[in-house]
């Protein structure tokens, strides 16, 4: 199976320039999608591109990874009804290691014929001063052609406008592509469907450059939205991050597992490396609300994201918070590390010295703020029996808090309900 055909499988196409599928069907090509530094880490929303280059190297194609250092600098209208606020040097280069080092961890850069590489536009911008920019490039795109974009003209009818520097962010771009087709033979360039119009602005100023017999190709990939419909961009609220500090891991294994099941199949075939056989006797078996998908992606994702150990400790929160077990994974844990997997989860304190002789559950549950009286304690104890520590039921309202029930000296887990938690921090 050739790459577009695979990748229209996996619901990865969305526009293309005509001619690209078969250029692709008969060249190993060099193909390239740029990240532009807009914040400390990418997010799950950039992580369809990067899989894209995945697969463009799997195909035996040549893949280049374009980090924005100039394009951060300037800020992409598309997407956006008001204008982005300008991130200073220092962060720019911060978020741009950042972003490497993790698009490192996805594609081959040794010991293939075909490796990939990552270049910073910064590079070849960073000696470009304005007048020659202007001469050399800027009369190439009339300000009509520029117009008719439809991240300017969404701009232009909001009410807010568009700066001047913002309107040259598609010349600047495209600038990119010119300078990669020129420079490294790149015929290619793919990226969110939000860039159609960027990336077009690049292959016609190749024309206008250098020809118009010069053969440049482009396609785009449909945006991944969450449930209220916005897209997982990296400034956008609520959005899952695959830095372990912004998003834990047990959050980003949750974010897989709580899919729906239309929703799981469509990011399966869009981040799973399985082969299309294997994807369609995974989402055959995920008939009847089994969740094979949801457990399978999570647990690849998790794992090559974050590594095999921090799957483990994901997995045993998962069992912890919404299963049974899992205790024994967790007793290396710092509290840090307890705090991290359990972001969100409600949390309380209590003094070592307090356990030294005990203190009664319905006592220790109404002041660690587990529940809000003691009456309400008592009661979920006695007559819910809803309460666990440590996964263990309390089977009465004389069961005691001790420094015994302790874990690796630092927090207590206490189940409220049969779906919620809280995690006392014993100081």
């Amino acid at each position: 199976m050739q790459l577009i055909e695979e990748l229209r499988w996996r619901g990865l196409i969305h526009d293309m320039i005509p001619g690209t599928e078969e250029y692709l069907n008969e060249n190993k090509a060099i193909g390239y999608v740029g990240f532009d530094p807009t914040a400390s880490s990418l997010g799950i929303g950039n992580l369809v591109p990067v899989m894209m280059l995945v697969h463009f190297q799997r195909h035996g194609h040549h893949p280049i990874a374009l980090l924005g250092g100039a394009t951060g600098r300037v800020g992409d209208p598309c997407g956006k009804s008001e204008e982005r606020t300008l991130l200073d040097e220092k962060t720019i280069a911060h978020n741009i290691e950042r972003c490497r080092d993790q698009i490192s961890h996805f594609l081959i850069f040794d010991g293939v014929d075909n490796p990939a590489r990552i270049v910073n536009n910064y590079d070849w911008f960073k000696d470009f001063n304005l007048l020659d920019f202007l001469r050399e490039v800027g009369k190439h795109l009339t300000v009509n052609y520029m117009m008719g974009k439809e991240s300017v003209k969404k701009r232009m009818e909001s009410g807010s406008g568009i700066s001047f520097t913002e309107f040259s962010y598609q010349l600047i771009q495209g600038y990119d592509f010119y300078h990669l087709h020129k420079h490294e033979n790149c015929a290619l360039q793919f990226g969110g469907s939000d860039q159609w119009g960027n990336i077009t602005a690049g292959t016609e100023l190749i024309r206008r450059m250098m020809g118009s017999e010069e053969e440049v190709y482009a396609f785009t990939n449909p945006l991944i939205t969450n449930s209220e419909g916005k897209k997982f961009g990296k400034s956008e609220k609520g959005n899952i991050f695959i830095d372990g500090e912004l998003t834990s891991p047990y959050e980003f294994y949750q974010f897989f597992i709580q899919q729906s099941d239309d929703d799981i199949i469509k990011l399966t075939k869009i981040f799973s490396l399985k082969s299309i056989p294997e994807l369609e006797a995974l989402i055959a078996q995920n008939e009847g609300g089994t969740r094979v998908l949801q457990y399978a992606l999570a647990e690849d994702m998790t794992e090559r994201v974050h590594g095999k150990d921090a799957l483990r400790t994901a997995i045993a929160a998962s069992k912890l918070l919404f299963g049974k077990g899992g205790m024994e994974d967790l007793q290396a844990l710092s509290e840090k590390e307890v705090n991290s997997v359990f972001k969100g989860v409600p949390t309380g304190e209590s003094a070592v010295d307090d356990l030294e002789n005990g203190v009664n559950i319905v006592d220790f549950l109404a002041e660690t703020g587990a529940f809000k009286s003691k009456g309400e304690a008592r009661r979920k104890v006695t007559k819910d029996r809803c309460v666990s520590i440590n996964t263990e039921k309390v089977p009465d309202a004389e069961r005691t808090i001790s420094r015994d029930d302790i874990v690796n000296d630092h927090f207590i887990l206490i189940n409220t309900s049969k779906r919620n938690r809280h995690i006392v921090y014993v100081k």
